[in-house]
């Protein structure tokens, strides 16, 4: 199976990087990138062919399509009297619906959405997949196989996408402004920032184990670390008191419905 990733930015290249530390056959991976100096980056670092978009959805079994939600119509326009029945076409554009891809693709196109996040840079990624309406199981392990390249895979309706972009999309944002909220605060109680860095950094990454690793609720981790009338109660305090809970719901809400106004603009 031949794959084409169109769209050499820094998820296209993550991407691409992950397929190949996972074995895939550089003679079987392509990209489309328009760019001659991006061009000449990508076949020195991977030693994989760059070829126009169009050459691209000609030749290669499946197509990815890692594109900005804006340019996506004009992408399909060029590749579409490329495309065939049988291939298979994976957007990893935000807000953009099968259905919409559907619309600009021959019949019998499979088509899989997929809502990728920034860890997969270090291969740490969280990805969800939805299926179109010509998905079969092989379209969907397919895609599965491309993803987790780049860390874990999760198949949702496509119905429950906007919310997944709230949660995992936009989500690494979310705990990198609560690590630098931390950190400042560091800082602001007395200590040097590096060493507020450290301490905060690796925090997270313990926190964020101790949940995979051991399954445990989170409510029951935090329980474990919050003693009667102690200093982390008194901390917690005052977050109840801020509507910090309140305000994550807020926010997660916010990107749920932006998600919707994208792919309804479309």
């Amino acid at each position: 199976m031949s794959t084409a990733i169109i769209g050499a930015g820094v998820m296209g290249e993550t991407l691409l990087s992950g397929l190949v530390r996972a074995g895939r056959r550089v003679d079987q991976l392509m990209v489309g990138e328009k760019r001659p100096e991006r061009a000449r980056e990508l076949e020195e670092r991977y030693g994989v062919a760059v070829v126009s978009n169009r050459e691209a959805a000609a030749k290669a079994d499946t197509v990815a399509l890692v594109v900005k939600p804006q340019d996506m119509g004009d992408v399909l326009d060029e590749i579409a009297p490329q495309l065939r029945a049988g291939q298979l076409v994976v957007s990893l554009a935000a807000g953009i619906t099968t259905d919409f891809i559907e619309s600009r693709v021959p019949d019998g196109v499979a088509v899989v959405r997929v809502m990728p996040n920034t860890p997969a840079l270090v291969d740490e990624g969280m990805a969800a997949i939805s299926p179109g309406s010509h998905c079969d199981e092989a379209h969907l392990a397919e895609v599965e196989s491309l993803m987790a390249s780049t860390g874990k895979v999760l198949r949702i309706p496509e119905k429950q996408m906007d919310a997944v972009t709230a949660i995992s999309g936009s989500g690494p944002a979310y705990i990198f402004f609560v690590v630098e909220s931390m950190i400042e605060a560091g800082v602001h109680l007395g200590l040097p920032r590096a060493t507020s860095t450290e301490l905060v950094v690796q925090t997270l990454v313990g926190s964020a184990a101790m949940l995979r690793e051991t399954g445990t609720h989170p409510v029951v981790l935090r329980e474990q670390v919050t003693s009667p009338n102690g200093t982390t109660a008194s901390a917690l305090r005052e977050l109840e008191i801020h509507r910090v809970r309140a305000a994550f719901l807020a926010a997660m809400e916010a990107a749920r419905n932006r998600s919707r106004e994208l792919a309804e603009g479309s």
